[in-house]
């Protein structure tokens, strides 16, 4: 059964607006709209009472007593937009990434848990979450079912007693993204009835498949697959389709897929976009200095899209595939007030934002700002470990090497390491992974980073431990002080000065700043590190994705040097 969003007593007022008992909130009048059904553009009037829209069409109210007026002669409205898979945690937090979305139309996200799950308990992360539901936006969550890494731990953390506590909540929708597929097909069991628990629950299970074959595809649609994100040419789109999956494009800074794709599907007339959504998959903050949904949609549309299944795809085919079209996706009876207000249908940023029945933006001006919330334990997670000269101890023969931003090799080093520097004529840096509790640590070295960089910490990973990388050690060990002291931060130092830092005030492992700030902060950061010989696209994903076992070949994990096609660990972590 579905978790009732108004109350009785609510829905009594809204059934007093209809019987002219009582005023609407809000009218908007000479409205034309996308009717998501007929998928037409219609006229009428929007009658809403604070966050719902208790009539759509010709009429006018009985009574209208105080009521708000709002004419959108020359407009056209549509849905909110909806991110269906969102990774609120690069750099920004979920409320600032919310704020900043709002602001061109996106009204709704799909998010990702994995930041809280690693981090709290499971009351304090249901804390954050029920907080963030009291604010005009729509947020909605994923429930993970591995870490995407090699923890020490991790069969401490994902059990069935705590995945289950997630799947009993109404606003989580999915369970995944399923970065540990590779378990399923060796034959767990565990993860499977996870799968089968979630099912239970009515959530929609995302897998992470990227260049999956024919045959990989089939089986994890028996596992119980719904969709997938991962497809990369128009012929991996067709293959899923063919196995019935629903398919994600993705629009991300580290794949900006979507224009060729979706130019490739419009030339093969492939009438498929009604099972078809698009995404920004968690890009680095710059990448949303032009738009989020809003951007996704104008790439549709340059891509010859048929305008309302351009529309479709970022608000109706999302909200009908999570089973959601009785509150979202629709300009109908019944469902939330989150509006977009357009110069026409061929310019998808609003004008005017209306979220859950309250004007983020009119007349292009924000006129709202989202109210903090309390982040409780999670704010007040710190490092707290201190760095001996014994730690910057680095012998190995052999480190990662960088193939491109996120994937990485091993290989073979007679690098001399001993002195405490390396020279700029070459690009291998020293590499730490430290415990950010001071339990362990992982030296190596790391090919293809930079020529320059003295020093580099960075409290931002995808397991919120401490990653410092640079040619030399005093300038690493000072970096490591200054992200300590700011209680969590990526910092670079050069010549005993910090040459660019990005603060992390929440967890140590996120922003509290506005989108925008952090924005500013990132460039900074970037063009110092492209500057010192960075020659990849995107350094707070290869900063991310160190750790990530879900990508080929070879990673820095807790558990120490991990080589992911062999499932192994070929140099273990130091307990310290």
């Amino acid at each position: 059964m579905k978790h009732p969003n108004w109350k009785i007593h609510e829905i009594r007022k809204q059934i007093d607006v209809i019987d002219g008992k009582k005023s609407p909130s809000m009218v908007i009048t000479n409205a034309r709209y996308l009717h998501s059904i007929y998928k037409k553009w219609i006229e009428g009037n929007i009658w809403i009472l604070e966050d719902r829209i208790v009539y759509a069409g010709p009429k006018m109210p009985p009574k209208m007593e105080g009521t708000e007026v709002f004419d959108a002669s020359g407009k056209t409205i549509v849905p909110g937009y909806v991110e269906p898979h969102v990774h609120p945690y690069q750099l920004y937090n979920p409320l600032t990434l919310a704020d900043y979305a709002g602001q061109t139309g996106t009204t709704s996200f799909i998010s990702d848990n994995l930041m809280l799950f690693l981090a709290l308990q499971n009351t304090d992360s249901f804390n954050i979450m029920d907080q963030l539901k009291e604010r005009p936006f729509h947020f909605y969550w994923w429930m993970r079912f591995d870490s995407q890494s090699e923890l020490i731990h991790e069969h401490n953390l994902f059990t069935s007693a705590s995945l289950m506590e997630w799947g009993a909540r109404q606003d989580v929708l999915m369970g995944g993204e399923l970065t540990g597929w590779p378990r399923l097909l060796a034959g767990d069991d565990q993860m499977l009835y996870w799968l089968q628990a979630s099912r239970a629950h009515h959530k929609k299970i995302e897998t992470h498949l990227p260049g999956a074959s024919s045959r990989t595809l089939a089986k994890l649609k028996l596992f119980g697959a719904d969709g997938d994100h991962e497809a990369m040419t128009v012929d991996e789109v067709e293959n899923r389709i063919l196995h019935g999956y629903a398919v994600t494009l993705r629009h991300s800074s580290i794949r900006p897929d979507l224009p060729i794709l979706l130019k490739e599907i419009v030339e093969r007339e492939l009438d498929i976009f009604d099972h078809l959504m698009m995404t920004t998959d968690g890009a680095t903050p710059t990448f949303y200095e032009d738009g989020m949904m809003d951007k996704c949609i104008q790439v549709a549309l340059d891509a010859g899209v048929p305008p309302i299944q351009a529309y479709q795809m970022a608000s109706y085919n999302v909200a009908n595939y999570y089973d959601l079209t009785h509150i979202h996706g629709v300009i109908a009876t019944g469902r939330f007030a989150s509006l977009n207000f357009l110069q026409d249908e061929f310019h998808p940023t609003p004008v005017d934002v209306l979220s859950k029945g309250v004007w983020l933006k009119k007349d292009n001006q924000k006129v709202h700002d989202m109210e903090p919330i309390d982040w409780g334990p999670f704010a007040e997670l710190e490092v707290d470990v201190d760095l001996t000269d014994e730690d910057f101890q680095f012998s190995t023969p052999f480190g990662i090497q960088m193939e491109n931003d996120v994937i990485t090799k091993l290989y073979s080093t007679n690098l001399h390491t001993s002195e405490g520097f390396l020279t700029n004529d070459h690009d291998e840096c020293y590499l730490m992974l430290v415990d950010r509790h001071g339990k362990w640590r992982v030296n190596t070295l790391i090919k293809g980073f930079a020529t320059s960089v003295e020093g580099l910490a960075t409290s931002y990973s995808c397991t919120g431990d401490i990653i410092l990388i640079g040619k030399n050690v005093k300038a690493m060990h000072q970096a490591f002080n200054e992200m300590k002291k700011t209680r969590g931060a990526v910092v670079l130092v050069e010549n005993d000065e910090v040459v660019a830092s990005i603060p992390l005030q929440i967890g140590a492992n996120v922003s509290s700043e506005p989108v925008e700030v952090v924005i500013e902060q990132e460039k900074k950061l970037k063009a110092a590190l492209k500057e010192r010989g960075f020659k990849h696209g995107d350094a707070i994903y290869t900063l991310l994705f160190l750790q990530s076992t879900h990508l080929p070949y070879i990673r820095v994990t807790q558990r120490g040097i991990y080589d992911v096609m062999k499932n192994r660990v070929l140099f273990p972590s130091v307990m310290r």
